[in-house]
């Protein structure tokens, strides 16, 4: 009875074992709907934060799927002269813009001018009189500018008001020695004169000066027409000045012009332009097949999207998205990222300059980005636009995408299940890794599944296969008195076999 109800249930089943790969994709039916529902909310959010953050105005943007489907502005981006904040006003978005200094280098790299683990005196040639802190530090390479962790201090401040050096400048700085934090390569720790010194590569082995390289080779080809690096080349009328909060009036802070510390912090772009480039970064996932169009890899983009250096652990209590959320969080090239308990993969930056506050963060897996600009020295968006993607994802319910069943795990879940039923010696012979009957006896496998069989009763359903990755699977075995899911993992042996099973109760 039990072999013939499996006889039918798989009679529809099976994959043919030469389908392609599929990526994930988003399944979910009214994805768009749910997150408009929610724009009033937003809109009420963003609001409230900048009346009690004392900010001057902002620009934000919601995107899904790529696409900015709500832009919310609020206040004024000249407060002499009133000018409304509108969609198209300029802001500068400070340390933003040390992504794309990263893609840069990431660029450079994939045309082999240059590599990672490059000596950074290789191409900056006054770094060859830089000590690093111990007799044992490794030489300080581009990898250790990128990740931040090549032992200069945290230097917002002092780094923030360096924005117009010239190039003799930071060369003349450089010459004189740098002192160190911490050796390199053992701790995380913001640099902005790291990034300066990364725009200086991307000069030097480029033969442009890298505001140029950058406008040219990423922004351009994205269609970001309306981002600068300097900001007389913006219509007055499109500018949000800067304002400092300080003794209960807003003050003006002073603009500084472009210079070779740009690359750390002088981007100016509209909230329609760095939606593009937030699209262009959603764009490299999933990893696919079809053709990899644009300025940069998808594959090299999504190495700036990795954990590179880990920062450290945290945990929130008042999340709406569980009692309890933990978050990892650790920094690629010139992107911060993060993972929490509850799954969701963050890639995010801040931006922060005397006159400005900024933040961007976008979750790959969910298709869903968030972006604020605001003119306030140092005004505190990270914290608003955490709340509201936490908002967004708790009550639009955005999933993951759907991962498509490989045809191997398609096969070797129908043998699993034979196995099990009748213990088939072909499919023992096919199915399964040799590690299986050395990790457990023959006869001790077919009483755990006699065991779980008797418990449910004779099958009545199989569910689909429900898989983790391409060679790891859950399936769902159900009878009239329950039910348990079968977990399996492959080998990655060309013809991948069961290495790993597992009851467990759903």
């Amino acid at each position: 009875m039990l072999r013939f109800a499996f006889a039918l249930l798989f009679l529809a089943t099976t994959l043919a074992a030469d389908v392609v790969y599929a990526p994930p994709r988003f399944t979910d039916i009214g994805r768009l709907e749910r997150v408009t529902a929610l724009f009033p909310e937003i809109d009420d959010l963003y609001r409230r934060h900048a009346t009690n953050e004392h900010i001057p105005g902002l620009v934000y943007g919601v995107m899904l799927d790529g696409q900015l489907v709500h832009v919310g502005t609020h206040g004024t981006a000249h407060i002499l002269h009133e000018t409304p904040v509108h969609r198209g006003t300029r802001f500068r978005i400070a340390s933003m813009s040390k992504s794309f200094t990263a893609m840069a280098i990431l660029k450079l790299r994939d045309a082999g001018r240059l590599q990672l683990d490059d000596p950074v005196e290789k191409h900056v040639r006054q770094f060859r009189k830089v000590q690093p802190l111990t007799a044992d530090s490794p030489r300080i390479t581009l990898r250790h500018l990128l990740q931040m962790d090549v032992g200069f201090p945290q230097d917002d401040p002092w780094g923030d008001r360096k924005l117009a050096d010239t190039v003799a400048q930071l060369e003349s700085l450089i010459a004189g020695g740098l002192r160190f934090s911490n050796p390199p390569g053992t701790i995380w720790e913001y640099s902005n004169l790291g990034y300066g010194i990364l725009g200086h590569v991307i000069t030097r082995v480029s033969g442009r000066p890298y505001q140029e390289y950058i406008t040219r080779e990423i922004l351009r080809p994205l269609g970001m027409t309306n981002t600068v690096w300097e900001y007389d080349q913006v219509p007055a009328a499109d500018l949000a000045l800067g304002y400092r909060w300080e003794k209960d009036q807003w003050r003006p802070e002073p603009l500084l012009h472009d210079g070779t510390f740009g690359a750390m912090g002088g981007l100016i772009t509209t909230l329609d332009d760095f939606a593009r480039y937030v699209a262009f970064h959603l764009d490299a996932w999933p990893p696919r097949d079809d053709s990899d169009a644009g300025p940069v890899r998808r594959a090299s983009r999504r190495e700036m999207h990795q954990m590179h250096v880990f920062i450290g652990a945290s945990y929130e209590t008042n999340s709406p998205v569980a009692a309890l959320v933990a978050r990892g969080s650790g920094y690629g090239y010139g992107l911060a990222t993060g993972l929490d308990s509850q799954n969701v993969f963050r890639v995010r930056h801040a931006g922060g300059l005397p006159g400005y506050g900024s933040e961007y963060r976008f979750v790959p897996d969910r298709g869903i980005a968030l972006i604020a600009f605001a003119n306030r020295t140092y005004a505190p968006m990270t914290a608003i636009n955490s709340r509201v993607l936490d908002l967004i994802l708790h009550r639009a319910k955005l999933p993951q995408r759907e991962i498509p069943v490989s045809p191997w795990l398609a096969q070797r879940s129908e043998q699993l299940i034979r196995i099990l039923r009748d213990w088939s010696a072909a499919d023992i012979a096919d199915a399964l890794a040799p590690n299986v009957f050395m990790d457990r006896e023959p006869s001790d496998w077919q009483s755990l599944a006699q065991g779980h069989f008797a418990r449910i009763g004779t099958p009545v359903r199989v569910g689909p296969v429900r898989p983790m990755n391409q060679l790891r699977a859950r399936v769902r075995v159900e009878g009239p008195s329950g039910a348990f899911d079968l977990f399996f993992t492959l080998t990655p042996e060309a013809t991948p076999r069961i290495q790993d099973i597992r009851f467990e109760t759903p």
